[in-house]
């Protein structure tokens, strides 16, 4: 009999180490990392370690991942509840940035609304030039983008060197065209990457989105 006949002779009568309970006690079979043998119920008793630790693993990955998704919502409450404070219209642009740089440590913020806002606005640093290029890519944008600076215009909003970021549109609603653009970004190349879940981002730009949108005049149609 070769090595499959065995295996399927074993799987067609399991009840073979019932009968021969003397062979299950005293067969050897390697040692999975030291080299001994040992016999096939320690063997199978190790198994059984290696997949309960690997279990334990997974479930501190687990508990970990919960620890720090529920870190980021206490810090998106805190901010969204400074916005909802915020009654002066035009100082929700310094609060929408400042809060996301202060509350969510991130280094560089920068915002820039294009859609028609009041004509006292003209000279509001986040009513600075953006490309029309700048705003179809904007417009494209069906969620956050999250990755390396790959010549973004956007980066050059800051004033320094950028590697990564995130660009989150800003719209209202499920509007085609975004009238606005939200960026956060970091001198490290790993703050932002490709891999994140940008769920966070998203609900960070549908939130500076509905609180930005009563600066403008004539909102984008839904």
């Amino acid at each position: 009999m070769d090595a499959n006949e065995v295996a399927q002779y074993l799987k067609d009568n399991t009840d073979f180490f019932e009968r021969h309970a003397e062979l299950f006690s005293t067969m050897k079979v390697p040692h999975p990392h030291e080299g001994k043998a040992v016999s096939l119920a320690e063997r199978q008793v190790l198994a059984l370690r290696e997949r309960v630790r690997g279990m334990e693993l997974r479930v501190s990955e687990l508990v970990r991942a919960a620890s720090e998704n529920e870190h980021i919502s206490d810090r998106l409450l805190l901010w969204s509840r400074g916005l909802l404070k915020e009654r002066d219209p035009q100082a929700l642009p310094a609060a929408v940035a400042g809060g996301l740089g202060e509350i969510f440590s991130v280094p560089d913020v920068a915002l820039r609304i294009w859609a028609e806002t009041a004509p006292g606005d003209a000279e509001a640093p986040w009513r600075g030039e953006v490309s029309a290029d700048a705003r179809t890519f904007a417009n494209g944008l069906m969620s956050p983008y999250c990755g390396p600076n790959s010549g973004f215009e956007a980066a050059a909003w800051l004033d320094r060197e950028v590697r990564s970021l995130a660009l989150i549109p800003l719209r209202v609603g499920i509007a085609p065209e975004a009238f606005g653009l939200l960026v956060l970004a970091s001198p490290d190349a790993e703050r932002f990457t490709p891999s994140m879940g940008t769920t966070f981002l998203t609900r960070i730009g549908e939130l500076a989105s509905a609180s930005l949108s009563r600066l403008l005049t004539e909102a984008p149609r839904a």
